[in-house]
């Protein structure tokens, strides 16, 4: 598709583009000049990574029609540290206005504690994240032998795995290193998120799934503010997959890193990132690095143990898609952090 958009552009004699991991381009042979020539590719990739979201959501799984679907709820007091006992009866879903059945309210707890948490962390990041890289090897090994944490680096659109999941959380405090440190080193977080979801292989469904980013949030594929594709893809797949995103901003390297504007709207994709999944988004305090993580990952660190496993059977619709939903109680003292979406199927057909 993207070959046949680019001929119907081209008006040189030669014109040889290749997609894959490299791009390899002869610049020479173009009677273009280099912002014509960066504007016709980035048309063609905008128009090849448009159909992601699509194809994102036709690999994560829904609940067939009578199947229980399955959500992570944070549960935070409003006043003080303690969390009152709220049992299974004590909490209502709604999908819209109707109630839904809760046929399972299990905290995250025992042997059902199990966590798996990758730390995404971006390339594109400026030195000051140098001074936070002993803060996030001590939150990788501070955390209980249930949890399996992997480390990755966001780059290109991808992730680049630099320890896998595992139980071994000194291996995994081990990989965490210095960014590449230069503008463009990730091309989208938002893209690279979205792919690593598609391709997570912990399925248990008794195992939690979540994500800290460390990234400036700032998109270089989509230059746009509002209604970022990207973003919204992220949150469908994170939602469809029932995993949690949690961020930390910290700055890019180069001009970006002092942009307001960029970053502005990079902090307020996180913000919403973070909030539509059921996460948090820390430090919304403008282009300026955190003086430290410490604050932020002892937070998450209180989060994580506080989680329940709610299970709920929701309402076919007439399409398939994301419906809204909404976690509450008579138990007021509380709040509930929890995905505002869910995947649902379509009602069988008579």
């Amino acid at each position: 598709m993207i070959r046949r958009l680019l001929k119907r552009l081209v008006v040189s004699r030669r014109f040889a583009v290749c997609i894959g991991d490299k791009f390899s381009l002869a610049a020479k042979e173009f009677n273009f000049s280099h912002q014509s020539f960066f504007s016709i590719i980035l048309v063609g990739l905008t128009l090849f990574l448009n159909s992601l979201p699509a194809r994102a959501q036709e690999t994560m799984p829904e609940p067939g029609a009578g199947e229980s679907a399955q959500i992570i709820v944070s549960v935070e007091p409003k006043h003080g540290n303690q969390i009152p006992v709220i049992t299974q009866q004590d909490v209502m879903v709604y999908q819209g206005h109707d109630r839904l059945t809760v046929t399972g309210w299990v905290p995250a707890k025992g042997d059902r504690a199990g966590l798996a948490l990758a730390i995404l962390i971006d390339e594109s990041a400026g030195f000051s994240l140098g001074t936070q890289l002993s803060d996030i090897r001590n939150f990788i090994t501070e955390q209980p032998p249930s949890t399996l944490i992997a480390v990755g680096y966001m780059q290109n659109g991808t992730v680049k795995v630099a320890c896998d999941f595992t139980a071994d959380h000194t291996a995994a405090a081990k990989s965490v290193r210095l960014t590449l440190g230069y503008f463009g080193a990730e091309g989208s977080p938002y893209l690279s998120l979205s792919e690593f979801i598609k391709r997570w292989h912990s399925d248990s469904p008794s195992i939690r799934r979540e994500v800290l980013m460390i990234t400036s949030g700032i998109d270089n594929v989509y230059m746009g503010n509002i209604g970022n594709p990207y973003v919204d893809a992220a949150v469908q797949n994170a939602q469809c997959g029932g995993v949690v995103i949690y961020s930390i901003y910290t700055p890019s390297a180069g001009h970006m890193g002092h942009s307001y504007f960029r970053t502005y709207w990079g902090e307020n994709y996180l913000s919403e990132l973070s909030e539509m999944t059921g996460g948090e988004s820390y430090y919304i305090l403008g282009p300026q690095a955190p003086v430290s993580f410490v604050p932020y990952l002892k937070k998450l660190n209180e989060q994580l143990p506080n989680q329940f496993l709610l299970s709920f059977q929701p309402k076919p619709e007439k399409k398939a898609g994301l419906e809204s939903i909404k976690v509450t109680s008579e138990i007021h003292d509380v709040d509930f952090l929890h995905q505002n979406n869910v995947c649902v199927q379509a009602e069988p057909k008579d």
